[in-house]
């Protein structure tokens, strides 16, 4: 198969799968359901491109194998955690906004918020299948390099979602804000660790010594990741959210702790709010 025709394949095949995504939103009322759809869906595309006999029918190679396993762990985990999540009820405070910013129109234009992010699927399996395809005879230092950033990114990402969880279910927890544990380096630290394991693909694919100059388009998935996450669809709206809902709280939270990277507190925290959830 031609990279020109898997990249049309994928591109439908992602196409059908946020439109589905959006009718299980509209029918459930539940918009969780997109993210996990996206996650899954984001991580059967770039395994499929990942093994796929680009240029002519071979056996997998070592790195593609490597890369399509990398792809679905990270999309099994982290689709999992947001089921579970969406399971439980109520629905996320990002859709929930553009339902009351959208009005009458939400449902016209989430199925074209959706199909940008079935374009952004594409580019982000782009990324995993650019690594994979990587046409070193061997392994390399920076394939292990990239196994090890995504182990540090998947598991950072699940203990900061462990901590969120075991917070909210904490009685004693209502009415605070969420500093314990990595939330007290970061405000986003299961955001951060999501960007940083797309840095992973970009170890990988890079060949230093010029023989893969295609590997720096691997470069596209980190940083296009940042960009959603910290100026679009990831800390703005959320963000905008706990002002609504926790006000002063989250705002002194704001003053002590960076949004994205990692670093330490200002000063330790005492301030408490009423309220009916805990961030």
């Amino acid at each position: 198969m031609t990279l020109p025709a898997l990249l049309v394949a994928v591109a439908i095949a992602l196409s059908l799968v946020m439109a589905g995504a959006w009718l299980i939103a509209l029918r459930s009322g539940q918009s969780g359901w997109v993210d996990a759809i996206w996650s899954f869906a984001t991580g059967g595309a770039g395994v499929a491109m990942a093994l796929a006999p680009v240029g002519g029918w071979h056996q997998p190679t070592s790195r593609q194998l490597i890369v399509a396993a990398l792809a679905a762990l990270w999309a099994l985990r982290l689709g999992s955690h947001i089921v579970g999540r969406t399971i439980k009820g109520g629905d996320d405070p990002r859709y929930a906004q553009l339902r009351r910013d959208w009005g009458a129109d939400f449902g016209g234009r989430l199925f074209w918020f959706l199909q940008i992010q079935a374009a952004s699927a594409l580019l982000l399996a782009l990324t995993i299948a650019i690594a994979a395809h990587n046409p070193a005879p061997r392994l390399r230092p920076g394939d292990v390099l990239g196994m090890a950033i995504l182990a540090v990114a998947i598991g950072g990402e699940a203990i900061a979602d462990h901590q969120l969880t075991r917070f909210r279910a904490d009685k004693a927890s209502k009415g605070r804000i969420c500093d314990i544990g990595l939330w007290g380096y970061s405000r986003h630290p299961n955001y951060f660790f999501e960007w940083l394991g797309w840095l992973a693909y970009a170890a990988i694919a890079i060949d230093l010594t010029g023989a893969y100059p295609w590997g720096w388009i691997a470069l596209c998935g980190p940083a296009f990741m940042y960009w959603l996450l910290v100026h679009v669809s990831g800390i703005p709206p959320l963000e905008a959210h706990m002002l609504r809902s926790r006000g002063d709280a989250f705002r002194e939270y704001q003053r002590r702790v960076n949004a994205f990277w990692p670093g330490p507190q200002t000063r330790p925290s005492s301030i408490k709010t009423p309220g009916n959830s805990s961030r």
